[in-house]
């Protein structure tokens, strides 16, 4: 592409495209893609850049991958799209049954949505409307700990951290949730009895608790002990009130697991997955539930789950994730992700203590390194460019979530560029 070209639509972009979580126009031009193939993104001015992001955690197998390119084309020369209200395709089914078979046991029914919001949406809505069916209908809170992240739409939002978070614009406007404090790293007896006891104390009105299992996302990439999972599990089950997972962030492997549940062996009442369930090609999730829930709300008063997009269940999103979690299927990916998890532990350790360096922490094919202060957002993403990686640092944090094809040497370069980003903040 000519300079001139690749001026010509970033103006246009400046004019009209609205870009996440920023102001119209931006602050700043964004980085212009021409192509992408593997772990690497190809810019409009020739530049390569390795990918430390997984496209927001969800291209896990990279870009072009013809597995994936295939299943697409083959589905698209069959059928793109069919409405599934009163319809069914064997790709939905064939979904749906992958699913059930691979996540933690007892999730029997799953619903297919369009994101990982709508996922969480769903999750809520279906928690609210079994509890009213069971002969609940006060129990309309939900209860959660802080430093969590689970959408953008309102009842995701009404549950992300309401301080620290991104959303805290709508205090005041979201429904008003029970909080707990953020999980420790480690696990403590005492914040374990906290958690019971907080949640005991309001049962009678938190219809479900939802949590992201072992490593909060967007609300600040923090880990936790997995013990504290069999704490929600036993206290939540004590008290009927329903156990909602969000692995839309976790789910696939990321964690070193192929679901972030399996560290603690504990089941969920509902499950949300979304991001990598296509390997990045095409959005859709999906919210899982056991027979008992989905029974309750079959029996109410709606007679059914009151929810149904017009792409529910899209055809070509379900092909390609029926191809990708084919390719998870082997379990190569599980050593891929070691050997992601050694080299980002070996490239960020020496980080700590670095100038400005707060934390850094690895798990899986997840590296985080926390400064004592904000991010200089426009400096650390030229910096990593610069070192031909291409990150997306937030608030505190400069991190990576590579996709599992990434090999030593460019999980080397991933490191060398957060090395970089940290340094130029």
């Amino acid at each position: 592409m000519t300079p001139a070209g690749r001026e010509e639509l970033i103006a246009l972009d400046r004019a009209h495209v609205w870009h996440p979580y920023g102001p119209m126009p931006g602050r700043s031009d964004p980085y212009l893609v021409e192509s992408a193939a593997g772990v690497r993104l190809r810019l409009a001015d020739g530049r390569e850049l390795v990918d430390g992001m997984s496209s927001w955690w969800a291209a896990v197998h990279g870009y072009r991958h013809p597995v994936l390119d295939a299943a697409l084309a083959d589905q698209a020369g069959r059928m793109s799209h069919v409405m599934f209200g009163g319809l069914t395709h064997e790709p939905a089914i064939t979904l749906a049954r992958t699913l059930v078979e691979i996540t933690p046991p007892g999730l029997e029914h799953v619903f297919l949505c369009d994101s990982g919001s709508i996922g969480v949406e769903v999750a809520i809505k279906m928690a609210l409307q079994a509890q009213r069916a069971l002969g609940r209908p006060g129990r309309q809170k939900l209860a959660t700990w802080r430093g969590g992240y689970h959408g953008d739409t309102f009842h995701p939002m009404s549950v992300c951290d309401p301080e620290g978070g991104m959303h805290s614009l709508w205090t005041g406007v979201l429904p008003r949730q029970i909080f707990a404090g953020p999980p420790p790293a480690e696990f403590d007896q005492g914040y374990a009895d906290s958690l019971k006891s907080l949640i005991a104390a309001y049962a009678d009105d938190v219809a479900a608790v939802i949590i992201e299992p072992v490593v909060q996302g967007a609300g600040g990439m923090r880990f936790h002990h997995p013990e504290y999972l069999r704490v929600l599990r036993e206290v939540t089950a004590e008290h009927g009130i329903f156990l909602i997972f969000d692995e839309i962030a976790t789910g696939f492997g990321r964690t070193g697991r192929l679901f972030a549940a399996e560290h603690a062996g504990v089941s969920p009442d509902i499950l949300c997955l979304g991001k990598a369930l296509t390997g990045g090609y095409l959005t859709l999730a999906a919210t899982l539930c056991t027979p008992e829930v989905a029974a309750a709300i079959s029996a109410g008063e709606g007679g059914g789950l009151a929810h149904g997009p017009t792409f529910m269940g899209n055809p070509l999103a379900c092909a390609v994730a029926n191809a990708s979690l084919g390719l998870l299927s082997g379990g190569g990916w599980a050593d891929r992700v070691r050997m992601i998890e050694i080299g980002l532990k070996s490239g960020l350790e020496p980080l700590r203590g670095a100038p400005g360096v707060a934390d850094v922490r690895v798990l899986g094919a997840i590296g985080v390194v926390q400064l004592d202060h904000d991010v200089d957002m426009p400096h650390a993403t030229a910096a990593a460019v610069a070192e031909g990686v291409w990150l997306r640092p937030f608030r505190d944090l400069i991190y990576t979530m590579p996709p599992y094809v990434t090999d030593e040497t460019d999980v080397a370069r991933i490191t060398a560029g957060i090395a970089a980003a940290v340094a130029a903040s």
